[in-house]
């Protein structure tokens, strides 16, 4: 009698088996498989629950990043894929390919990047199925910056140390600044030295260019700022005032200016104090004095604010029309080193787009150059990150608190460079415990480290298209990350020395680097 019962019900886990193989196929080793198949209805009880919630269809809500929703709700299949999602999010937004208007998204769900099908990437993230499902959009760059492969070139003619690099806002120039205390402009596209800048009479600590890309800033030991012309490597003026070095320069953004002969910079100096400079005038308008120690960077910011960093702890905001105080930033408990602006892209590039190209007259560039601020900021408050020598970094929103939004902990050596990804969703820091992070960029949320180097992380520069991420150390080496895979995308050797200083171009097409072996290193895909 109970071999008849065993050998009825056998019969009948045969025939389940078969009209649902392809369900079973992904189930998890079951205690039943483990004995061949003998069984009772408790075990397939069992397997009826573990069958993955991945099999079933979601409910979901499309949402932009200022959670506004994107049509009904949608019953979405549990195999849908990012690509599918932008299908149909391009449908229901009515951007169609005739217009021109067809644009790529991502999408993100509990923070994380959907990169694997929808039935995937909810078990990882352990999303609930009771309540619909919050998938966030957000459109990418519509060109594809590809990441730097190759040293294309290196360009001796440097004396001493690179300090800095930087490419123009329309890319078409390439400045560096050496402890050979001379200015180097470089034609990257012949890969070959263009004009030496001579004049300052110590090493050159930092190059700033004009939101115009008609001047060059420099910076040095000897408390000098000097202008250049980046055509013909000419002098356009000195500007004495300053005690001590040089160590940040930063532009009155595009979109502020008045008028074209009215552009104004900001110098940062370890005397302690900030200067205002009108270039036209070769003067300083007023001087910001209320860090009592070394300054360590400065920002100008889009929102009539300038920023200054100190040795001594704290961040000022100013007023860029008069130079009062509007704000003091406290909360860092060693020397601040860095900082970071959440629109620095749009600051920097100006009225230039993606190909380097720009509007004729002022007025026209001014428009543009706001209408592109607005459109990367959204506009919402300016974000600001200090980065400091006690190991953690600060997110601000300076315009309208002097409390910090966040405090950023994780890095357990002082933090060198903190830098804004092109769009503000992340931004990545470089500290000398040889690793890079990655955080939200609205929130200050940590996403991920970068492992790799075995050296101090220096500097980083984002890719155009906010998608990768280039960092130079002490360890010889430069390395490309990938924001969306979150790791290593590529090891770049080449340099025989640490690497002080390195760049990506505004239209990405280069990756340029240069430190102690005394090269420019130009790098490309």
């Amino acid at each position: 009698e109970r071999t008849h019962s065993r050998s009825a019900q056998d019969g009948e886990e045969e025939r389940y088996t078969e009209s649902h193989s392809t369900l079973m196929s992904s189930l998890p080793t079951t205690k039943r498989a483990k004995t061949g198949g003998r069984g009772n209805a408790h075990d397939t009880n069992e397997n009826e629950k573990l069958l993955p919630h991945a099999r079933i269809n979601v409910i979901a809500q499309l949402v932009d990043m200022d959670g506004n929703n994107a049509g009904p709700q949608l019953d979405l299949p549990h195999d849908c894929t990012s690509k599918q999602l932008e299908e149909l999010l391009n449908t229901l937004l009515n951007n169609t390919e005739e217009k021109g208007e067809k644009l790529p998204y991502e999408f993100y769900i509990k923070d994380e990047t959907l990169t694997t099908d929808l039935g995937d990437h909810l078990a990882k993230v352990n999303a609930s199925m009771e309540q619909v499902l919050k998938i966030v959009f957000a459109p990418q760059a519509l060109f594809r910056v590809r990441p730097v492969t190759r040293c294309s070139s290196a360009i001796p003619g440097h004396a001493e140390a690179i300090l800095s690099v930087s490419f123009s806002p329309d890319g078409k120039h390439l400045a560096s600044g050496s402890g050979d205390t001379t200015v180097r402009l470089w034609n990257h596209e012949s890969e070959a030295p263009k004009t030496t800048c001579k004049g300052h009479t110590n090493w050159v600590l930092c190059v700033a260019w004009s939101p115009d890309a008609q001047l060059l800033g420099s910076g040095g030991m000897d408390n000098m700022v000097r202008l250049w012309d980046p055509d013909t490597g000419e002098s356009r003026g000195i500007l004495k005032g300053h005690k001590k070095h040089i160590v940040g320069l930063s532009w009155e953004p595009m979109h502020a200016l008045k008028t074209s002969n009215d552009i104004r910079f900001v110098s940062a100096s370890a005397d302690g104090s900030a200067k205002v400079w009108n270039v036209n005038k070769k003067i300083p308008l007023f001087s910001l004095s209320a860090h009592s120690r070394a300054l360590s960077s400065v920002k100008w910011g889009g929102e009539g604010l300038i920023y200054t960093a100190s040795r001594d702890t704290t961040v000022y905001a100013w007023d860029a029309k008069d130079g009062k105080i509007v704000r003091q930033l406290k909360g860092h408990a060693h020397w601040v080193n860095t900082l970071a602006l959440s629109s620095e892209f749009a600051l920097r590039t100006g009225a230039f787009d993606e190909t380097g190209k720009r509007e004729g007259t002022f007025e026209k560039a001014k428009e543009r150059a706001l209408e592109r601020y607005k459109k990367l900021t959204r506009n919402k408050p300016e974000r600001l990150i200090s980065g400091s020598d006690d190991f953690t970094m600060f997110l601000w929103e300076p315009s309208q608190s002097k409390t910090a939004l966040k405090r950023l902990t994780g890095h357990v050596q002082l933090i060198n460079h903190v830098m804004f990804s092109p769009d503000g969703k992340y931004f990545a820091s470089a500290s000398f415990d040889k690793a890079v992070k990655l955080w939200n960029g609205e929130t200050g949320d940590f996403v991920c480290t970068f492992r790799g180097h075995v050296g101090a992380v220096y500097q980083i520069a984002w890719s155009a298209d906010s998608r990768f991420v280039l960092s130079a150390s002490k360890d010889s080496t430069l390395k490309v990350w990938s924001v969306r895979l979150k790791k290593l995308e590529l090891d770049l050797p080449g340099h025989s020395d640490e690497i002080f200083a390195c760049d990506w171009s505004p239209l990405g097409t280069k990756g340029a680097s240069g430190g102690k072996d005394k090269m420019l290193r130009l790098w490309k895909h």
